[in-house]
């Protein structure tokens, strides 16, 4: 079985999580905050797409789509202060842009070969790890730690837990 294939299924779960813990939560609650001074879901969403966005362009030589004017800007780290809905997205957008963003991931890391995956990364983005796999895999890595974040909301909110 080829390393991409192993990729693309780590990449598969946070999709699915994601989906699972957003599927019944309100534009409005994703301004809940799952302590003091823990970045809102709105935020987050927003930060893991143009992560997402970011570091796969910088394995892919910008192959993948270019999110919205200012989509960046609305999500740096100073504005993860802000509890303002009309300062981000609704729901819809952010699960848009997510599945638009991921769909291209998958396709990109479909054309890599073994070679290409275990290729160094770039310097700037070691902390996902020295190569180009690592950096798709780090992907998912990213979705599942900020996730785990909204299990949390979601209880805080009443819902009962999904896993």
């Amino acid at each position: 079985m080829r390393l991409a294939h192993h990729i693309r299924q780590s990449l598969e779960l946070p999709a699915f999580i994601v989906n699972a813990f957003l599927q019944d939560l309100s534009d409005d609650e994703l301004f809940v905050r799952p302590s003091a001074g823990m970045n809102h879901i709105a935020w987050q969403l927003g930060h893991l797409i143009e992560s997402e966005n970011s570091h796969i362009n910088l394995v892919t030589a910008s192959q993948m789509p270019p999110l919205p004017e200012g989509f960046a800007a609305q999500h740096c780290r100073a504005t993860s202060i802000i509890d303002d809905p009309d300062s981000f997205r609704t729901k819809s957008e952010y699960l848009a842009l997510m599945a638009e963003q991921r769909l291209v991931t998958l396709e990109l890391l479909s054309k890599l070969r073994d070679e290409d995956l275990q290729q160094p990364s770039p310097e700037s983005i070691h902390y996902f790890g020295p190569t180009v796999a690592c950096v798709f895999s780090g992907t998912a890595t990213h979705w599942m730690m900020h996730a785990g974040q909204w299990a949390v909301v979601r209880r805080s909110l009443g819902r009962p837990p999904l896993f």
